[in-house]
């Protein structure tokens, strides 16, 4: 091997991989720009597979493949900054200008598909399964160059309206704080500074349209401290979203152990382990491979970098802590279940939906479940041929598989945007709650994930709590498996945001349940418990019923002793319980709260030391009025 080439090599592919880290470990995007952020860092992540096999690998590389992952990296590396800009930028500057940004995107998604051009696929030595991801990803670029996110015709005209009136309407204003996410005066501080930032950057020019985001961002500062003052419970909720335990895919469990894999690898039947399962397997001298019983031809060990990417992808959307990655994007064959969007193996399917034998009904939803599950695009191509209504039809079936198959197709087909408002649309939200309520425990706990998954939209919390679906899921919540628990929890949870459900989860006997997680530290839905209780203490309701199930022993202790986040919790429902109630202040005190409250005043959150400072301000009130 020749050393410079070599060298050449190892530099460039340990400078795209560590772009491709960077670009993974940036913070979601949460502006107007968030949908062709969020396109471009998935594919982008897709290229991780490549660049690790390649870089392990002994092979060299030709100078004209040198010389085209260095423009890739040159592509990767612009990427990265524009993304980073985006992210970091004005939020009002990126919504007014959408249109400039999106030009930006597609040149730099142009740029990329060329680079990818430049590089010879099938000269490099590398997995099947590696060169077929990066061949999708390839596709994907081009499909999505010249590409243009379709107007967002409502965020249009309420910044027309803003701007243009003096005083624009009430619900204009909520609009875009929802929309533009300033929802607090932290918000508008960050969102201020960015601007400032923007006008004394030398690399940025605002022009003309600085006027018109300072003059938004007055009305809209004076919009949050009008609604809501203390403006800080965004921060509160977002502890419980990524709370779900989501079943793991069979595809991603180790044979052996049963548990998601880590560190894939491939032995020479073609089967996949976690190393660490199948080296004990080997070095206890077995010969065989553990799944197929077949003899191994040899005991070398191939990283599955492939699977390695996809798991992490599955980790990062489902908030388990794991290799960062986004969503299952990998399109094979396995057995007879179709992928990569075979459109006319799709309607077979669906014919079968409506077949008179219930077994073949069975048997194409739980096909359709596993499509769903498998990637993006066959979650798109399964809705465009029109399989939502009919899975709602099957969501009422006597064959509880068959339920069970329905209503995990719908949850699976919800995770596209678009799909929701479909399912939404189709009438499935009231017989989604009723497999809520009567289906099996799978049943049950796929229905409590489904309508998780649809409340992310505001006006379906209204529609869901409406269906009755609270006092199931607080059955659930009850009776159910620790898996039902937390998706009942976490679709609790998400409901309660709107006011109106919080007085239906509160009358629905929600608190003592609550109470009870909370005092059974190893029962494991303290975290949940607490997350729930701080947003139903923000209601006068859910605050005196709170206030009935004796708390205050158990939130003092978990101030002094919880996790942060806890800790941060347990100091909101302290304050809402407080705030003009004396014997609660009386009650805190004597349990000695205040040492606890000064160390978290000072190491707490930052919502949490508001919180702290809040509780400590009523306490020092209540000691002036005590003893004048």
């Amino acid at each position: 091997m020749n050393p410079e080439k070599d060298s050449d090599k190892m530099s460039v592919l340990s400078q795209l991989l560590a772009i491709v880290k960077e670009i993974s470990g940036l913070p979601e995007c949460r502006n107007t720009s968030k949908k062709m952020y969020y396109n471009l860092v998935r594919r982008i992540k897709l290229l991780s597979p490549l660049f690790e096999e390649l870089k392990d690998g002994e092979e060299e590389l030709e100078d004209s493949e040198i010389s085209g992952f260095e423009s890739l990296r040159v592509a990767l590396d612009s990427a990265k900054e524009l993304l980073k800009l985006v992210n970091e930028g004005s939020k009002l500057y990126q919504a007014l200008l959408r249109d400039k940004i999106a030009v930006k995107f597609s040149q730099m998604t142009d740029q990329i598909e060329a680079s990818l051009c430049r590089i010879s696929y099938d000269k490099l030595n590398v997995s099947e399964e590696v060169r077929e991801q990066i061949e999708l990803v390839h596709a994907q670029f081009k499909r999505a160059k010249g590409r243009m996110d379709s107007p967002d015709v409502q965020l249009d005209r309420d910044l027309e309206l803003a701007q243009r009136e003096k005083d624009p309407d009430h619900e204009t204003l909520k609009r875009l704080s929802e929309n533009l996410q300033l929802r607090t005066i932290n918000d508008m501080k960050k969102e201020s500074l960015a601007l400032h930032e923007m006008v004394v950057s030398s690399s940025v020019d605002p022009g003309d349209c600085f006027a018109k985001m300072s003059s938004l961002l007055r009305k809209l500062k004076d919009y949050v401290l009008t609604v809501n003052p203390e403006a800080d419970s965004s921060e509160g909720e977002k502890g419980l979203i990524k709370h779900r335990s989501p079943v793991i895919p069979d595809d991603f469990r180790c044979p052996i152990s049963l548990e998601l894999m880590r560190d894939p690898v491939i032995v020479s039947t073609g089967q996949t382990y976690e190393r660490s399962c199948i080296q004990k397997w080997l070095d206890a001298g077995h010969k065989t491979c553990p799944k197929t019983q077949q003899t191994l031809s040899h005991t070398a060990l191939t990283p599955n970098y492939v699977l390695k990417s996809l798991i992490s992808f599955w980790c990062e959307s489902n908030g388990i802590e794991l290799p960062k990655t986004q969503e299952n994007c990998r399109n094979k064959k396995t057995g007879k279940f179709v992928s990569d969007c075979d459109r006319p193996a799709i309607h077979a399917l669906l014919q079968k939906l409506v077949d008179r034998n219930p077994e073949v009904q069975r048997a194409a939803a739980g096909e359709l479940r596993l499509l769903a599950k498998r990637n993006a695009d066959n979650r798109v191509c399964i809705a465009e041929a029109g399989a939502i209504p009919r899975l709602v039809e099957l969501l009422s079936s006597t064959d509880p598989r068959t339920q069970e198959h329905a209503v995990t197709a719908l949850l699976n087909l919800s995770i596209n945007e678009a799909n929701k408002g479909s399912i939404v649309n189709s009438g499935a939200i009231p017989d989604i709650v009723d497999v809520l309520r009567i289906g099996s425990m799978e049943g049950r706990e796929n229905a409590a994930a489904t309508l998780f998954s649809l409340s992310v939209i505001d006006e379906n919390k209204v529609k869901i709590g409406a269906a009755g679906a609270i006092p199931a899921l607080i059955d659930l919540l009850c009776q159910g498996t620790p898996r039902g628990k937390k998706d009942a929890a976490t679709a609790i949870f998400n409901l309660a945001i709107y006011q109106g459900n919080k007085v239906r989860a509160v009358r629905a006997g929600i608190v003592a349940p609550l109470m009870r997680f909370l005092k059974d530290a190893g029962g494991g839905m303290v975290d949940e418990a607490l997350a729930i209780l701080a947003i139903l203490a923000s209601h006068q309701e859910g605050k005196l019923a709170i206030g009935q199930a004796e708390p205050l022993p158990v939130l003092v202790e978990v101030i002094k002793t919880g996790s942060p986040r806890n800790r941060e919790n347990a100091a909101a429902i302290l304050w809402s319980l407080c705030t003009g109630d004396a014997q609660h202040l009386k009650a805190a005190r004597e349990l000695g709260v205040e040492e606890a409250l000064k160390e978290l005043s000072e190491n707490g959150t930052d919502r949490a030391k508001r919180k702290a400072g809040n509780v400590l301000e009523l306490l020092q009130r209540f000691e002036v009025a005590v003893n004048p």
